[in-house]
């Protein structure tokens, strides 16, 4: 039996459902700089850039508890496995997410320039969108007034 893409999927590639502007790093952050970062729970990969380009990637389970706090987390960040380009279809990069149990992919141009995040969503039929993320901002900010 085959499984088919969702709908809102079809014909569409990675640059049509990507985030177009995700948090970035500096390729200078601290271990316990990005450690803080990751306080944030809807947090899960950081993109570490230079001069609009990804220079490396950072998930949670990339800094292990004995790291001492002062070092640069850039060492232990990577790229690859975690980086897709814009042109590939979009049902392709979810399948893809699914069979490795990830939701979050940097999005890069061919000559490396961060694009975006792509990001599966919780339910894993579709991507976060740019106006989740920011309706989820607002959410947020306003919960803190």
């Amino acid at each position: 039996m085959s499984v088919s893409a969702p709908p809102g999927l079809i014909g569409k590639t990675v640059g049509d459902v990507l985030v177009r502007q995700p948090k970035t790093s500096p390729v200078d952050i601290s271990v316990d700089q990005a450690r803080a970062c990751f306080a944030d729970d809807h947090v899960h990969m950081l993109l570490l850039t230079e001069s609009g380009r990804l220079i490396g990637t950072l998930l949670r389970t990339d800094l292990p508890a004995d790291l001492d706090g002062a070092d640069l987390a850039l060492p232990h960040s990577r790229m690859s496995g975690r980086t897709v380009t814009a042109d590939m279809p979009a049902e392709q990069a979810r399948l893809l997410l699914l069979a490795r149990e990830q939701r979050r992919l940097a999005v890069v141009d061919h000559d490396g320039a961060i694009l975006g995040l792509l990001c599966l969503k919780r339910r894993l039929t579709g991507f976060c969108s740019d106006a989740d993320v920011f309706a989820r901002a607002s959410e947020h900010s306003s919960r803190l007034k």
